[in-house]
């Protein structure tokens, strides 16, 4: 995509240069460890919510049985999907039936949600913390859910 074809209302957005990163060689998917990581901003009912300048993220134990529920700050972003199902926005039930079905290894017990309306430059602290925490977990896989 050329500049040009950029609308100019993303023009002035910085967008930080990460440079490039080689790809590693992991086990094979059915051995692998998985967690999701998600910018819709969710978190456990009773959780502190976000805010519109939250840097940080929430730690989502897929064994605490309080509802999710989602703080994004966005007045304009649709949560319907999420109200029908969280899956929409946190696929945690799809990732079971692939551990089911044998097709992933594991689920983390832990998840993470970071509220998405925020530059990376300022997430960037909490997603260094938060690569720490996945490593110690011995985390092979991230599935990203951008929202």
């Amino acid at each position: 995509m050329k500049s040009s074809d950029v609308p100019k209302v993303f023009l002035n957005i910085p967008v930080p240069d990460y440079g490039l990163t080689e790809a590693v060689q992991g086990p094979p998917i059915r051995k692998r460890k998985v967690a999701l990581v998600s910018t819709a901003g969710l978190m456990h009912r009773g959780d502190p919510a976000f805010s519109m300048d939250s840097i940080d993220y929430r730690i989502i134990d897929s064994q605490d049985e309080r509802d999710l529920v989602m703080s994004h700050v966005s007045v304009n972003f649709d949560r319907t999907g999420f109200a029908w199902d969280c899956n929409v926005v946190f696929p945690i039930d799809r990732l079971r039936e692939k551990v089911a079905a044998k097709e992933i290894g594991e689920l983390s017990r832990y998840h993470y949600s970071f509220m998405g309306a925020i530059s990376p430059e300022k997430l960037r602290p909490a997603a260094a913390q938060l690569s720490k925490n996945l490593l110690a977990e011995k985390i092979d896989a991230v599935i990203l859910v951008p929202i």
